[in-house]
């Protein structure tokens, strides 16, 4: 709750929010719900021509943004910020076995899908802590939880955000400020796309059936839990990892 009292239910109006990797998948309709919802968005993101055109269709801004650099991600939130709400959202895949990958590959997986988030998350919370508010909300994956042949390091990286949100929210609670994080299972998302253009009807097949409600998710129905863990409402939750994955991992 912050000094001006709570606000509606799913509303976010005059909260300043920041998502990387925000121009396609998740990350857009991440954008989408929370500039509906009345926050000003920034757009962290190397697609600026992509994040430009969602940009302009919900009233956001583009900061062009390699989020594994720790003085960019400083510089674009010392000029955009200070920030009420985080989102780490940027992330990427490379489908191969462990045996099949080099250390320039650790290091990309590594560098994009969790340095990011200590660097985002380093360079905003200074503010939040002397504002005594403030949301982190980082996007996992359910790989993190069940592990992912073909992804490894993308399922350790993925492993390490968990813990750091762990850790992040007892070190910053005394502030206000709550830290969760989101495990999608199979979302329809051009990174979907591109691992089932590789490995076909087949991999597609066993990622829904890999869930208990038997379909991909849809980027909106992450969205609502990001909106949700941003709100007034979800104050009392920090610490978690919610998945949002049709169930997936649950036995039957």
């Amino acid at each position: 709750m912050t000094a001006g009292g709570t606000l509606p239910f799913g509303r976010l109006d005059g909260r300043r929010a920041f998502v990387s990797g925000g121009a396609n998948g998740i990350g857009a309709a991440i954008v989408r719900s929370f500039a509906g919802a009345g926050a000003k968005v920034v757009i962290g993101d190397l697609d600026v021509a992509n994040a430009a055109v969602l940009a302009e269709q919900v009233g956001a801004v583009v900061a062009k943004l390699d989020v594994s650099d720790a003085a960019a991600v400083a510089a674009v939130v010392s000029q955009h910020g200070p920030f009420d709400i985080v989102v780490n959202n940027a992330g990427v895949d490379q489908h191969a076995f462990f045996t099949d990958t080099s250390p320039q590959d650790w290091a990309k997986l590594i560098g994009i899908n969790l340095v990011s988030v200590f660097a985002c998350t380093h360079a905003a919370l200074p503010a939040m802590q002397s504002a005594r508010f403030g949301r982190i909300i980082n996007v996992t994956s359910e790989a993190a939880r069940l592990g992912s042949k073909g992804g490894a390091v993308y399922s350790a990286a993925k492993g390490g955000i968990i813990a750091f949100t762990r850790s992040i929210a007892r070190e910053n609670a005394r502030f206000g400020i709550t830290a969760n994080a989101i495990a999608p299972g199979p979302i329809r998302t051009p990174m979907l796309e591109q691992a089932v253009a590789k490995g076909g009807d087949k991999l597609l097949g066993a990622m829904t059936d890999a869930t208990l409600l038997r379909r991909l998710g849809e980027p909106e129905e992450v969205a609502a839990a990001a909106l949700f863990l941003a709100s007034d409402q979800a104050a009392y939750i920090t610490g978690e990892t919610i998945g949002v994955s049709g169930g997936m991992g649950i036995s039957a």
